[in-house]
């Protein structure tokens, strides 16, 4: 006779609520920042355009999509149990 043995696992997600939430956040800043690193082109190639260097494309932006990796990593490293 074999008895089968009840395998009751338990459907868990890997993070908590909040970390998915922070996950969101996170995200969210980042798509923000590649959005304000978009535009200042020219229609005409042989014509130069000051407007690729400035503050929002050079500081804010990356500035932006960095604090958006910063809060994925708090986000992936939060324990949830605390």
């Amino acid at each position: 006779m074999s008895t089968k043995e009840t395998n009751t696992q338990k459907n868990e997600f890997l993070f908590d609520k909040v970390n998915y939430k922070f996950l969101l956040i996170g995200i969210g800043v980042i798509a923000l920042g590649f959005i304000l690193m978009s535009g200042g082109g020219t229609d005409n190639p042989a014509v130069f355009s000051d407007k690729i260097f400035d503050f929002r494309r050079i500081r804010l932006a990356p500035t932006t999509v960095l604090i958006g990796f910063g809060i994925t990593i708090y986000a992936i490293l939060k324990n949830p149990k605390k």
